[in-house]
């Protein structure tokens, strides 16, 4: 069974850099499928950050000025990291293996990130 687990601090402040790390078990970040990173700020709907291939990343036009997403296939887990952040982006972030179909099969629990001075 595959498990994925968001983990990270709670609390950033505004134009700091917000890193969060998605541990995966249960399978191989190297095998068939690809990473993604979603998040939903309170009372919004879900919004989708980037994703990971074996070879290469794609990032929401939105976001892909400050974000990075990337991989560590020996510690099987990926990361993101967004900068410059402002209140509007406290959210809860999870994160997700998506498959060759582009459907995000499995998800993490999701972590509460919150932007506050």
């Amino acid at each position: 069974q595959v498990q994925l687990q968001e983990s990270g601090p709670g609390l950033v402040k505004p134009s700091q850099t917000l890193s969060l790390t998605c541990t995966v078990s249960g399978g191989s970040i190297t095998t068939n499928y690809y990473w993604s990173w979603i998040r939903q700020p309170p009372g919004k709907g879900l919004e989708w950050i980037a994703i990971a291939y074996s070879v290469g990343t794609y990032y929401s036009p939105s976001l892909k000025s400050r974000t990075s997403i990337s991989r560590d296939a020996s510690k099987n887990l990926f990361t993101l990291q967004l900068s410059s952040v402002t209140p509007e982006d406290t959210a809860v972030y999870y994160c997700a293996r998506v498959t060759t179909a582009y459907a995000m099969d499995y998800w993490g629990k999701g972590t509460l990130v919150t932007v506050s001075s």
